[in-house]
């Protein structure tokens, strides 16, 4: 295949016209691992709320690349060097960041494989990968690492005002029509510079930042965190869990060979091998759709109801306190399940549940975003903003949740 062929164009909604950079990124974007992103949805179930929500992992990681290019052709222009070979580890340590999401995201990562999370299994995708592309990635996986000597590069990947934030602000805040999110991308981006190896914003920037903090925690409260979502999530993991309590009691499910293949085995960190990430990458929204279109007709209670639930929208009530709830709360409604259904009161328990939710925009202990005054002193934006709500931000707030049957 010649090289011109290899010169594409997206075009984004968000961003207009995305060119792909140089071959290495043509055939990463290529690679099955990655088309696969296609088929996973970037919010989860979020689209139960917001109907727009239907963009995918595969959109988003496009769109953090891109955000990438513009972020080191402001660093260069502003005399920070970065060699061409940094530059192409970049583009494709923020391509590959999130190619470890399983099924709607973040629900996987409590139900199809054991405290298994997304960023450890991308880095595995990263180094197949790598062995397939000759050693090509060596240098992109040190960076994502944080392994490589230049700190701000890992800082762009996986910072407080990293190139994956910046996108899914912006994209989340356009697909699910919730204006607050919608921060000026380009503005914080031209605005970044490298101070001792750190990524830092200049003072003319303070605004923009200000801004996608207080966007962040709007969004978190509204759109990532909100409530139906969260009762879907939830719904979503139990219903996992009791195919596989079902499949381990020898119960007979239908399901796509990927998936049969979690129900049948417990994968863990130390069991993830090159044999199991095949198997994962044949995982997608598709499976856990199809298989629950199947499972709400089996004959176990539990798992059939989940399932209308969820794909009929007729989903749980879910209350949110500012107080942990009352065991006591809870029992109530378990008896109440347990009078109308005949169940048990394990059973019960898949469809009265309580936990918490926590939003903290910014981290005051975590690669803090600093901010380059004109004198040349760096501070904290937390201290350089006359915003006093930064601060407060900087606080976790905590909120717990009740969820239970319809009446």
């Amino acid at each position: 295949m010649n090289t011109a062929n290899k010169l594409k164009i997206f075009n984004d909604p968000i961003y207009g016209f995305i060119t792909i950079p140089n071959e290495l990124i043509f055939d990463l974007i290529e690679h099955k691992y990655f088309q696969r992103l296609r088929r996973i949805s970037q919010m989860g179930l979020s689209y139960l709320v917001y109907p727009g929500a239907h963009h995918t992992r595969f959109h988003h990681a496009i769109g953090c690349m891109y955000l990438m290019q513009k972020a080191v052709q402001v660093l260069r222009f502003k005399g920070v060097d970065i060699s061409e070979e940094e530059e192409k580890a970049l583009l494709a340590a923020i391509l590959l960041h999130d190619i470890g999401h399983g099924p709607f995201s973040h629900a996987m990562e409590h139900s199809i494989v054991n405290g298994v999370s997304h960023e450890y299994i991308s880095l595995q995708f990263m180094k197949a990968l790598n062995e397939e592309f000759n050693g090509s990635l060596t240098l992109a996986i040190q960076i994502f690492k944080g392994d490589y000597h230049r700190k701000f590069m890992y800082q762009l990947i996986s910072g407080q005002l990293d190139m994956d934030r910046v996108d899914y602000l912006k994209r989340d805040s356009f697909y699910t029509g919730v204006s607050e999110g919608n921060i000026n991308s380009e503005r914080i981006i031209s605005m970044l510079n490298v101070v001792d190896d750190n990524l830092v914003v200049e003072e003319k920037g303070i605004y923009s930042v200000e801004k996608f903090l207080v966007a962040r925690r709007l969004m978190y409260w509204q759109v990532f965190l909100h409530k139906t979502s969260l009762a879907a999530e939830q719904l979503l993991i139990r219903i996992l869990k009791r195919a596989k309590q079902l499949h381990h009691n020898g119960k007979t499910l239908h399901a796509s060979r990927a998936l049969q293949f979690f129900l049948d085995n417990e994968i863990g960190v130390e069991s993830f091998d090159n044999k199991i990430l095949e198997i994962f990458s044949r995982l997608d929204d598709v499976d856990i759709l199809s298989a629950m279109k199947e499972w709400q007709y089996h004959d176990d209670f539990v798992l059939s109801n989940l399932c209308k639930i969820l794909l009929n929208r007729d989903l749980l009530k879910i209350k949110i306190k500012k107080k942990p709830v009352k065991e006591k709360k809870i029992i109530e409604h378990i008896n109440q399940f347990i009078n109308t259904h005949k169940v048990t009161e394990e059973e019960a328990r898949y469809f009265v549940f309580s936990g918490l939710i926590e939003n903290q925009a910014y981290y005051l202990d975590k690669q803090n975003i600093h901010i380059l005054m004109k004198s040349g002193k760096i501070i904290d934006v937390a201290k350089a903003s006359d915003q006093l709500n930064l601060k407060a931000l900087s606080k976790p707030v905590t909120k717990y949740y009740l969820c239970y049957p319809k009446k």
